[in-house]
C-alpha cells in the first residue's frame, strides 16, 4: 500500500514569518540584557502597517520601533513603507505569581509555569535531522530560495516565497512502518519583479533551487514540478497578505506527521511551557530515535498550572510513553 505525505515551508519574507521574526527579535533584545525577562510578544503586519503588542516585564526597555525596522529591512522590505505601532504592557501579576512562587519549594531553582499547555515532540529516522523527508526538503527549498535572492544568484525575485513537497511512501508489512519511496510533487512559489520573464524564472529556479535541494533524493521521471502555479506573483509580503505571529505552526513543527500543541513558538520567554516544553519534547523524541529505542517517536506532554482561587502557582509536566507509529494528520490524531 502507498501513501502520500505533504509538508510546506515559507521564506522569511512571508508575512506570517516576518511577524514571527519581529516577535523573536524583541524577545532576544530583552533576554540579552535581562535573562529573567518575561516576554509574550506578537506582531501583525498588513499593507502599510505593523502592530507589535503583548506583555513584557523586564529591566530593559526594548527599542521596539528600531528592532522592527531592522527586521523588515533585513528581510528585504522597505521599513519606510510601514507605520509601526507598539502596544506593550507589563505581565499580569497573576501570571507572574504563578511563575515566581512554585509549589515545589524544595528546589531553589524551580519556576512555575505561567499557564497550562500541550506540547508534542516528534522524531523519525528518515533523515539525519530525525525529521520526516517532506519537511526537510520543504525547508531546504525555502533556504535555497532565500540564498538565491540574497546572493543575487537569481535576479529579480522578492522576499516572499513558499515551498510544498509531496513524498510517496510505501507501507512495509508487517510492522506498518512507512518508508519514503519517491518525491512525487514539488510546488515552489516566489515573489518576482513585474518584468521578470516567467520562463527564465522557472529555469533558474529549477537549476539553482530545486535541483540542489533534491540532489541525492529518491526522484524519478514522474516527478511533477509546479512553479508559481497561480501565475503572477509580483505583490508579496504584507502588501498582499496580512501576517500574524504564530500562524505557521505546522511549518514550525512537523507538518502533517504529528499533532501540534497549538501554542506559538515565537515571541515567548522560556516560562511559556508551550514553547520551552515543545523544545524539550522534541529533544526527548529525537534522542529516543537516535539511541535506536524507536524508529518513530512521538513524545507528548501535558503541562498543568496549579493554584487556588484561579491563581497559577506551579507547573509540572506529565510525559506520555513514546508512540511508535506515524500520526497521519492533525485532524484525525485524536482518534489514534
Amino acid at each position: 500500500m502507498k501513501k502520500f505525505y505533504t509538508a510546506e515551508s515559507v521564506t522569511e519574507g512571508h508575512p506570517d514569518k516576518l511577524c514571527d521574526l519581529i516577535a523573536d527579535n524583541v524577545l532576544d533584545a530583552c533576554l540579552a540584557v535581562d535573562p529573567a525577562a518575561r516576554v509574550a510578544c506578537e506582531a501583525l503586519a498588513t499593507r502599510g502597517h505593523i502592530v507589535v503588542a503583548g506583555e513584557i516585564s523586564t529591566t530593559v526597555q526594548p527599542d521596539v520601533f528600531n528592532i522592527t525596522r531592522d527586521v523588515v529591512r533585513g528581510v528585504g522590505y522597505d521599513p519606510k513603507a510601514f507605520q509601526i505601532d507598539c502596544w506593550l504592557h507589563a505581565q499580569s501579576p497573576d501570571i507572574a505569581g504563578a511563575v515566581n512562587v512554585p509549589l515545589d519549594d524544595t528546589d531553589p531553582d524551580a519556576l512555575g509555569a505561567g499557564d497550562q499547555g500541550i506540547v508534542v515532540g516528534y522524531a523519525c529516522k528518515e533523515t539525519p535531522q530525525f525529521m520526516p523527508l517532506p519537511v526537510v526538503l520543504a525547508h531546504r527549498l525555502t533556504s535555497l530560495l532565500t540564498l538565491a535572492r540574497m546572493t543575487d544568484t537569481i535576479h529579480g525575485i522578492g522576499p516572499d516565497g513558499k515551498a510544498q513537497v509531496t513524498v510517496e511512501y510505501a507501507v512495509n508489512e508487517p510492522d506498518h512502518e512507512d518508508a519514503p519511496l519517491r518525491v512525487s510533487t514539488v510546488v515552489l512559489s516566489v515573489q518576482h519583479a513585474a518584468n521578470k520573464n516567467p520562463d527564465e524564472l522557472a529555469q533558474e529556479l529549477t537549476e539553482q533551487v530545486i535541483a540542489p535541494a533534491l540532489r541525492g533524493q529518491p526522484v524519478d521521471d514522474a516527478l511533477e514540478i509546479l512553479i508559481n502555479p497561480s501565475g503572477s506573483f509580483v505583490l508579496g509580503g504584507p502588501e498582499a497578505d496580512t501576517g500574524l505571529t504564530g500562524r505557521k505552526l505546522a511549518v514550525d513543527a512537523y507538518g502533517p506527521f504529528a499533532p501540534q500543541g497549538g501554542g506559538a513558538l515565537s515571541g515567548k520567554d522560556p516560562t511559556k511551557v508551550d514553547r520551552s516544553g515543545a523544545y524539550m519534547a522534541r529533544y526527548i523524541a529525537k534522542n529516543l530515535v537516535a539511541a535506536g529505542m524507536a524508529a518513530v517517536s512521538g513524545h507528548a506532554g501535558l503541562c498543568h498550572r496549579h493554584g487556588r482561587a484561579g491563581h497559577g502557582r506551579s507547573g509540572h509536566v506529565r510525559h506520555l510513553p513514546p508512540v511508535r507509529r506515524r500520526l497521519p494528520c492533525q485532524s484525525c490524531a485524536a482518534g489514534l
